[in-house]
């Protein structure tokens, strides 16, 4: 596997609007981003609904704080406000609907000015799900027994319509896994 660098082209802008240095990450994972994140001197608030991803987080990133819930949940109440939220490939297991409201939970805990970096799922990402499987919905499958959704420009334009300044908006293959992954790689900006 790869190591995944997406987020490096990113910290001059997480630095820069990150006063705080915390930053919520929605999705953690196993520790990924959180790593990065804490070596460049931000205090990471990580949420995942795995205790097996969270386990490996707490040992990857023993500096950041993780909880161990649903990103459907509330937030943790020691992020009432932040400056900068990640979520990488976690906003994809939803339903339209719970996917707006995420986006709006977002946007409500971010400050003005404050930035949400996050990978979608890309209708493209052929290897990953978006063909061959069972239909939820539109571009929203049930791949190997999880629902899983794909998102093309206008689902991505639509998902962040209302109260964000678009910075970042491009779909593009990365070396995450094994086999090439499409996905759109978004940074936003709260009004």
């Amino acid at each position: 596997m790869n190591r995944d660098s997406w987020l490096d082209r990113w910290l001059d802008l997480v630095i820069a609007r990150s006063s705080d240095r915390a930053v919520l990450e929605l999705g953690c994972g196993g520790g990924r981003d959180s790593e990065i994140l804490a070596a460049a001197g931000f205090h990471v608030v990580g949420i995942d609904i795995s205790p097996g991803a969270i386990a490996r987080a707490r040992i990857r990133a023993p500096s950041c704080e993780f909880h161990c819930r649903d990103i459907l949940d509330p937030f943790p109440t020691t992020v009432r406000s932040v400056n900068v939220v990640v979520a990488s490939l976690s906003l994809h297991y939803f339903s339209w609907q719970d996917t707006l409201d995420i986006a709006e939970r977002i946007h409500a805990i971010l400050i003005p000015r404050g930035v949400l970096l996050c990978r979608l799922n890309s209708t493209n990402d052929l290897h990953y799900g978006a063909s061959g499987h069972p239909a939820i919905a539109e571009n929203y499958y049930l791949v190997d027994g999880r629902p899983k959704r794909f998102f093309d420009r206008a689902a991505a334009d639509a998902l962040f319509s209302h109260g964000w300044n678009v910075l970042n908006l491009e779909e593009m293959v990365v070396n995450r896994y094994v086999r090439p992954k499409v996905l759109w790689e978004v940074v936003l900006e709260r009004d």
